[in-house]
């Protein structure tokens, strides 16, 4: 996580097992020489608009980069997507992020029109 912001802390075993346990949540990792290169999240929901998903925390080791990983992640997203009925697949990306707005043009998503909010949610 570190990698794909500094701010960033892995996340505990216990939050990682509420990831895996979701029934409307999947997370995809690459493995490579033992060890874990990449990670994906995507999680999906119904409103009245339709069913959609989207896709976070997307990471590749940067000794990883370049071998096709990112896009082998994003494409197996896109297939659970898929398969649970999911309209549209969303996600965000720092403007900064070069290579990764490659990466989601390349796998079919296209720029949109929109602003995003967001709001830290202030904690009991």
């Amino acid at each position: 996580m570190p990698q794909l912001s500094p701010a960033l802390r892995p996340p505990s075993e216990g939050e990682v097992r509420a990831m895996v346990e979701s029934p409307a949540t999947a997370l995809f990792a690459a493995w490579r020489d033992m060890r874990i290169v990449g990670l994906l999240t995507l999680t999906w929901y119904r409103v009245p608009s339709g069913c959609k998903a989207w896709i976070e925390d997307v990471v590749v080791d940067e000794a990883a980069r370049g071998l096709g990983i990112g896009e082998r992640l994003v494409r197996a997203a896109l297939e659970r997507a898929a398969a649970e009925g999911v309209d549209r697949v969303l996600l965000t990306s720092r403007a900064s992020r070069r290579a990764a707005h490659a990466l989601y043009h390349k796998t079919g998503f296209e720029e949109v029109d929109t602003v995003v909010f967001a709001r830290k949610v202030d904690k009991p």
